[in-house]
């Protein structure tokens, strides 16, 4: 299994509203996720940059920024686009980070 982590960037004052569209992420996203191999997905939050650094556990060919190419994806994007910095196509703008250190 591997690991994959990145950053995206929240836009300011959008912090409860970001929270609240993912306490009610869509049922057919998370399955989607899942069934392409996506497990273990955690997102944090840094308040003072407004940073947010996501963590995935991946079994499958990718994580889940390599999904674009999925309708639901895509969709997820466009309603997500108002409250982060995306990209021309509403895909976040996100960074990889590389690993450094792990402790199981």
């Amino acid at each position: 299994m591997k690991r994959e982590a990145f950053k995206m960037y929240l836009k300011s004052g959008c912090e409860a509203e970001y929270e609240k569209r993912h306490a009610e992420i869509w049922p057919e996203l998370k399955q989607m996720l899942s069934d392409n191999g996506v497990c273990d997905y955690s997102i944090f939050w840094d308040k003072e940059t407004n940073v947010l650094f996501a963590c995935q556990k991946i079994t499958g060919d990718g994580g889940s920024q390599d999904m674009g190419d999925n309708s639901i994806v895509r969709k997820w994007w466009a309603y997500m686009a108002d409250i982060m910095d995306t990209n021309p196509d509403n895909s976040p703008v996100s960074v990889p980070l590389q690993e450094v250190f792990y402790m199981d």
